[in-house]
């Protein structure tokens, strides 16, 4: 990041501070449907760290967050037999950015407008550090993994595909 750009305020950065997570900033150039690949390239880390928040929802149509490493899918039969559901499926953008309160591409798990459950992939606890977005397009935030537990009370579940 260069001198010249300072880091967006966003209800994701507010929360944060509010919880006292400890976060830097990334910015970089936003691809449309680009997703973590780009972002990956540009900070020059591994795509496994940097992780993805997709919306989902299940037959209820009850929104709930999937926290995923950028290079794997998401197994929806699987998450929906882990977390209990007949089935889970990603909303629609136009759905996801009203559940979170963020443009789809900036959608961050910190500061959603709506309350929902969030899930994990457990093996991006294991992470020394990974790289989430910050709620903004072309903004990430490097944080210690540990504090999804700590601050969104993450339920770890294994439901990743390899891309």
């Amino acid at each position: 990041m260069s001198k010249h750009e300072h880091a967006p305020e966003t209800p994701a950065t507010k929360f944060l501070k509010a919880n006292k997570v400890a976060y830097s900033n990334h910015l970089y150039a936003y691809e449309e449907h680009g997703g973590t690949r780009v972002s990956a390239r540009e900070l020059g880390v591994d795509e496994h760290c940097v992780v993805k928040t997709l919306i989902f929802e299940d037959e209820q149509a009850k929104p709930l967050i999937v926290l995923m490493h950028g290079d794997c899918k998401v197994s929806t039969k699987e998450l929906a037999r882990q977390i209990g559901c007949k089935r889970v499926e990603p909303c629609k953008p136009e759905v996801a950015n009203r559940h979170s309160g963020f443009l789809v591409g900036g959608t961050s798990p910190f500061g959603t407008k709506k309350a929902m459950p969030v899930y994990v992939e457990k093996s991006i606890l294991d992470l020394p550090r990974i790289y989430i977005n910050g709620g903004k397009r072309g903004y990430l935030v490097g944080i210690d993994p540990q504090e999804l537990l700590r601050t969104l009370r993450a339920s770890p579940v294994e439901a990743a595909l390899r891309d």
